[in-house]
């Protein structure tokens, strides 16, 4: 499921609002923290330029 989430969030990252939609439903589909921790990380590494507040504020408001 994380390669899955992953690909998808490559392929939409083009788009602000589609990269959100995508994360939120990414943050959903992951039920295992370790996977999210992992996504988390592999955002802030691949987009964490371009979309930093995103990056942020999705994944406090999902693990919080």
């Amino acid at each position: 499921m994380l390669e899955l989430c992953k690909e998808i969030l490559a392929k939409v990252s083009f788009d602000r609002y589609l990269f959100q939609k995508e994360l939120k439903k990414a943050i959903k589909w992951i039920k295992n923290p370790s996977e999210l921790n992992q996504l988390k990380a592999w955002c802030i590494r691949e987009f964490g330029e371009r979309y930093p507040t995103i990056i942020e504020r999705t994944f406090s408001t999902a693990m919080a």
